[in-house]
């Protein structure tokens, strides 16, 4: 498809679219002029029976007894108040949205429930109240019902006469209750308020009661596990010889048998024969470094005190002996005296050195042994220990099922004391936000209220009448309801004569009746794809609905434009044409059904006004007029008219009853309907038209005849111009 190929289609489609939205518009306008029509038709019926209605409400506001209400409101919180400080488990999300509607859903059935009413009934003793069985207008005899029927209908009344509601956007529960006396009333309303509160309370200690028995159950079963768990521990303990040190009793370890004697002796020994071996490398490496040094060139030994006051001692006597020589003679006394010192001091020094190397290599003896005397005892308590873990392996699974069931007993006794303190404290969610007072007026019966719901009753009622009154009622009231009910097209509506006859009516040009023949005459000439149909049949339902003066009109009105028309009485049981032409029927149809005279024999020529057309009466009553016009004569003569004259207008019989009118339809080449407006026929309508269809003649539309535009309940006399000359005579005579 191309470009230049999509604007006519998108201009189609919008012509569509205007066709169909100007057809939907055109459908509302007329079901709204449909509805309009029917209330207007059946107003005093949809006026009786909303009178009917209002008086009715009128009448049980008048005879109910005054009833009393009263209401407590109660605000109902998800939570309670935190007593004994913040929730236990801090990881618990807050509540949302929808579980909050859902817990104050959950309350207002609690309130609505069964339960609640019998602890009210219970707490007030209803059962036994004489003047809360009168305020329900329950009668009660005295001995005539037991106990426990009396209670039963107690609560049932409560049930019954009890509102709760939820006011929009808020946590406030409304408990309404209603009865013929007020303080009752106030005072049941009251009561339900506390007996919910009472029955939330008293749930919340049942639970708790109900956890901390539980609680308790299980904390014996686990002090008793417990105990068997730390007995076997300590039986097997006393049988292997396993001694368990006070820390790893205490705190618990991950592996309980390494807190045993010898263990505990296996690490000392370890430490110890570490730090042994620390000390022993540390002397061996000071005694390395004395031993392959000079004696006076090793740090360990420079570092003594004694050697570094001899070298000082000795530093000095060399220096007073240098200065000795220097002052005497060699062998000087005082000089051989300072060589004496000095030599003492040499002597001592070298000593001193050699006590300080053979300590350092007694330290690393000692250290060597005790090295050797720990890895001794390591070696031994690591023997021991080795065959420990044999006897630790049962031991092990003991010390854990007593871990375990220590922990089990220290978390139930948590939560035993926890329950404990909560148990006495009395916390609800809910609050009682107003009380319900005694009540001054009565609520019910009001009758303002039962007016309106009368009013609406009866409206609704006034509808539902209408709406069945019409759619039952086959009577054609107005020009849209031979579309609507029949399903045929309109040709015309011609008024209900208002002076005068028909015929002096259609005499007169200006004249509705005249007006409306007319422009059923312009409907016909373009009835068909070819024109006027050269045979017409003018039909009805029942006698007496005005197809003998439309088949009359239509021919004077056909004459009046030029077209000669044969209008033809086939009326073979009860004639009239010729009573509305004036003349005589002694000859007519029957004459040439029967012979072969000529038509021109028999036909009249009648003049109305300015029109001039021959009529073909019926002639004398035949004893079978069936026979007569289902013969082929009939046929043959219809078709000789038809080419003799512009038009061929046949006054047929009515359809219901009678196979006249269906025969002829169905050689005709149209049939015109004519219908008396306002006439009631109890489906007359519709079964004569399934007999005309039924011969599949060609039905050319309907005439509304006798049409009353005040009575159809629509103005449509003005719409379709009958009033218009009217109006014109009426100035004229007026400015006359």
């Amino acid at each position: 498809m191309t470009d230049q190929a999509l604007p006519p289609l998108i201009g189609e489609r919008d012509r569509y679219s205007a066709a169909y939205a100007a057809a939907g518009e055109n459908a509302v306008s007329t079901a709204i002029r449909n509805v309009i029509g029917a209330v207007r038709r059946y107003f005093w019926m949809a006026l009786a029976i909303v009178g009917a209605a209002v008086a009715l409400a009128v009448i049980v506001t008048m005879l109910d007894t005054p009833r009393y209400s009263a209401a407590a409101s109660l605000q109902i919180n998800d939570q309670s108040d935190e007593v004994l400080g913040a929730d236990l488990d801090p990881q618990i999300a807050p509540p949302s949205d929808w579980d909050i509607d859902r817990f104050l859903n959950t309350q207002l059935d609690v309130l609505r429930s069964r339960a609640l009413a019998e602890r009210v009934a219970d707490a007030l003793d209803l059962a036994n109240d004489e003047r809360f069985f009168a305020a329900m207008e329950v009668p009660v005899q005295a001995g005539g019902a037991s106990e426990a029927e009396k209670r039963k209908l107690a609560v049932a009344l409560l049930q019954g006469n009890r509102q709760v509601e939820l006011r929009r956007t808020t946590r406030i529960a409304m408990v309404e209750f209603s009865s013929t006396d007020p303080e009752v009333t106030a005072r049941i309303a009251n009561a339900f308020a506390e007996e919910f509160i009472q029955q939330n309370l008293q749930r919340r200690f049942d639970s708790s009661s109900y956890a901390r028995n539980f609680v308790a159950e299980q904390l014996d079963e686990a002090r008793a596990s417990l105990e068997e768990s730390e007995a076997a521990l300590n039986d097997y303990a006393r049988q292997t010889g396993l001694i368990r040190t006070r820390d790893t009793l205490a705190t618990g370890g991950a592996d309980l048998a390494a807190g045993t004697v010898t263990s505990s002796s296996l690490l000392q020994y370890n430490q110890a024969a570490i730090r042994a071996r620390e000390a022993r490398i540390a002397a061996e490496s000071r005694w390395d470094a004395v031993r392959n040094s000079p004696l006076l060139s090793s740090q360990i030994v420079l570092a003594n005190p004694t050697v570094q006051a001899l070298m000082t001692r000795r530093a000095q006597l060399e220096s007073e002996l240098d200065a000795a020589r220097d002052r005497y003679l060699p062998g000087h006394p005082a000089a051989a005296r300072i060589e004496g010192d000095l030599a003492a001091v040499n002597n001592q020094l070298n000593r001193t050195a050699s006590e300080v190397r053979q300590s350092v290599r007694a330290e690393y003896l000692a250290a060597q042994a005790a090295e050797r005397r720990l890895d001794s005892q390591v070696d031994q308590a690591r023997g021991n220990t080795l065959a420990e873990q044999d006897q630790s392996v049962r031991y092990n699974v003991l010390a854990r099922e007593a871990d375990t069931a220590r922990s089990i007993y220290e978390g139930l006794l948590q939560r035993y004391r926890e329950l404990n303190a909560s148990a006495g404290i009395a916390s609800s969610n809910i609050t009682i936000i107003d009380r319900a007072q005694v009540p001054d007026l009565p609520s019910s019966p009001s009758l303002p209220r039962n007016l309106a719901i009368g009013l609406l009753l009866g409206l609704a009622a006034a509808g539902i009448a209408i709406f069945l009154r019409d759619q039952l009622d086959d009577v054609i009231h107005t020009p849209e309801d031979v579309e609507d009910k029949l399903g045929l097209s309109l040709l015309g509506v011609v008024p209900r004569t208002e002076s005068g006859t028909p015929l002096e009516e259609l005499a007169e040009p200006k004249s509705a009746i005249s007006e409306a023949y007319n422009s059923m005459r312009g409907a016909l000439l373009y009835s068909t794809p070819t024109g006027l149909p050269k045979v017409i049949v003018v039909t009805s339902a029942q006698a007496a609905e005005g197809k003998s003066t439309t088949s009359f009109a239509i021919a004077a009105g056909l004459a009046r434009i030029g077209i000669a028309p044969l209008l033809i009485d086939a009326d073979l049981r009860r004639p009239t044409l010729h009573k509305i032409a004036g003349i005589k029927s002694e000859r007519g149809l029957t004459d040439l059904l029967i012979s072969r005279n000529e038509p021109s024999d028999v036909a009249t020529r009648v003049t109305l006004g300015e029109a001039e057309f021959d009529i073909l009466p019926a002639g004398p009553l035949p004893p079978s007029p069936t026979e007569l016009l289902s013969s082929p004569r009939m046929a043959q003569l219809l078709e000789t008219f038809s080419q003799q004259y512009g038009v061929v207008i046949v006054d047929s019989p009515p359809v219901l009853g009678l196979a006249d009118a269906p025969m002829l339809a169905a050689i005709a080449d149209g049939t015109i309907f004519v219908v008396e407006a306002e006439r009631g026929r109890s489906g007359s309508l519709k079964a004569a038209l399934r007999r005309l269809r039924s011969m599949e003649p060609t039905l050319l539309g309907a005439a509304l005849a006798k049409f009353d535009p005040a009575r159809s309940g629509n103005r449509y006399s003005a719409y379709y111009g009958y009033d218009y000359y009217a109006y014109a005579d009426k100035q004229d005579a007026a400015s006359a």
